[in-house]
């Protein structure tokens, strides 16, 4: 009995002493465990205490990371010169925004900044600014991008903004606080140029300094703001597009930059274009409330381009290759637009390498005949386009006869009824061409997208004499020929005459 006692009792103390280690194993295993699991979890690094917004704020970004620059056969430089002469060629077609004038400078403790880039030759200015703010509310006006048949009978002044006090303001670190500018300012740098409503203008009258701006929505990525007239028009897009475009160049922005109409228009189809050619696309009124820009640009308005400001002022200006003016530099001939007629087809992808594409020749000469047709375009249109050629069937149709007949080489005439046709295919039918005809019309701006050995031949009203599609030719360095007419009415075999002597110029 002794010896049974005495065995039990020397077993508990073993086990007694074994308990400890046992705890001490499963303790270490639990942390070894614990160490391997915080060791393999993502890592989230503690918010930037000098940044509270980023905790606070809801981030706007675009679908997808911006766009970038696409590489261009004419593009040039777009560094200031404060020495090129007011007045010259290339002071108007946008490298003329030389003088920079300080509105906010960007203070010691943060903050934001306010500047814009002034030209003599255009008399307006590209402005942009840091820690920007825009309120919705503060701009009466439609909400837009609407469909089209929701909004018939709309009237234009619905969709132009009207600014109150506020509507747009800009963050200082220091203690100044009230307008942003003064009407002064706004004479010498932002004249209304004769223009009835310049919402640019009205804009910047509506901006004040503030403190900390307070966001709920930030748009991190550089932002145009963009406001558009005759918005369904394709001769005042194109306006439009090469302001926006000169805008990001000036501003040195290094990717294609969102944009935001501040305008109230509806929906139309040259809205794809803007998707293209910039990053991200939307409508102010459509941001639920305040929103803040880390960076954001306005650009001018279309009127303030030399496309339309060539239509009244008078400037010595040809168009040269890119690679003439960087052998010997000349104020007095541009590229800009060659430039920008090649930021167009990149956009949809219709460069090769950067290269323009060569015409494929061995089908035959296309002469593409630019049609105006019937279609709705905006809130206020009937659907009925002004006929600008009151037999424009039957020259087209005389047009395809004569090509079929007795031609030295073989030609393909195409029936350009942009109306119904995509961006794409509008701009593929303008590089295909070795002919481009037409009666004045807004189809022949296509002709900034057009290679350098285009011909274009412009049946003109007299009804309708205005030099858009002369001036631009000239610009472009185009091959142009113009039928003028007493009325609106077109003799075929003088259509058909200068056709073939244009022709032969090309070897048939």
């Amino acid at each position: 009995m002794m010896a049974g006692r005495n065995h039990h009792q020397s077993h508990g103390q073993r086990l007694r002493r074994l308990i400890p280690c046992i705890l001490v194993v499963v303790f270490a295993v639990h942390a070894v465990s614990f160490a391997l699991y915080l060791l393999l979890q993502p890592h989230h690094p503690p918010p930037n205490p000098g940044k509270p917004e980023a905790q606070t704020h809801e981030r706007v970004q675009a679908p997808s990371p911006q766009k970038p620059w696409p590489r261009l056969p004419s593009l040039l430089p777009w560094t200031a010169d404060p020495s090129l002469p007011p007045r010259s060629c290339e002071a108007y077609f946008g490298n003329g925004f030389s003088r920079r004038v300080e509105v906010l400078p960007e203070g010691r403790g943060g903050g934001g900044w306010f500047l814009c880039h002034h030209s003599e030759t255009l008399g307006s200015s590209i402005c942009e600014g840091a820690r920007v703010r825009l309120d919705p509310a503060l701009m009466a006006m439609s909400r837009g991008g609407e469909p089209l048949d929701q909004v018939m009978g709309r009237a234009e002044e619905e969709e132009l903004p009207k600014y109150e006090p506020g509507a747009l303001q800009v963050e200082a670190a220091a203690k100044r606080r009230g307008p942003l500018v003064e009407p002064g300012f706004l004479d010498a740098h932002v004249p209304t140029n004769g223009i009835g409503m310049h919402t640019m203008r009205a804009l910047l009258d509506s901006a004040r300094v503030v403190p900390p701006l307070h966001c709920s929505q930030w748009v991190e990525e550089p932002t145009l703001l963009v406001t558009r007239f005759e918005y369904a028009n394709l001769f005042h897009t194109i306006t439009d597009w090469y302001s926006a475009y000169v805008s990001s160049r000036v501003t040195n922005l290094p990717d294609r930059p969102n944009v935001v109409f501040v305008d109230g228009h509806c929906k139309a189809p040259l809205e794809q274009t803007w998707e293209a050619l910039f990053s991200n696309v939307t409508y102010i009124k459509s941001f639920s409330g305040p929103v803040c820009f880390r960076r954001a640009v306005l650009s001018p308005l279309g009127y303030e381009t030399a496309l339309f400001k060539g239509l009244s002022e008078s400037f010595s200006c040809e168009g040269a290759s890119a690679q003439s003016l960087r052998n010997r530099p000349d104020h007095q001939k541009t590229a800009r637009l060659s430039e920008f007629g090649e930021m167009i087809i990149a956009s949809f992808d219709l460069l090769e390498d950067g290269i323009v594409p060569s015409k494929k020749t061995s089908t035959g000469l296309k002469v593409l005949f630019v049609r105006r047709e019937d279609y709705l375009a905006h809130p206020r249109h009937s659907g009925k386009v002004e006929s600008r050629l009151s037999n424009e069937q039957e020259v087209f149709g005389a047009v395809e006869k004569w090509a079929k007949k007795g031609q030295k080489c073989k030609i393909n005439v195409v029936n350009g009824l942009f109306a119904h046709m995509s961006m794409k295919e509008q701009l593929q039918a303008i590089l295909e061409a070795s002919v481009i005809i037409g009666a004045h019309g807004a189809g022949l701006t296509h002709l900034v997208s057009a290679t350098p050995d285009t011909k274009v031949l412009e049946i003109i009203s007299s009804f309708y004499r205005r030099p858009h599609f002369a001036l631009i030719s000239h610009w472009k360095a185009l091959e142009y020929h113009a039928i003028n007419l007493p009325g609106s009415y077109a003799s075929i075999p003088d259509v058909t005459s200068e056709l073939s002597n244009i022709l032969k110029g090309l070897g048939c």
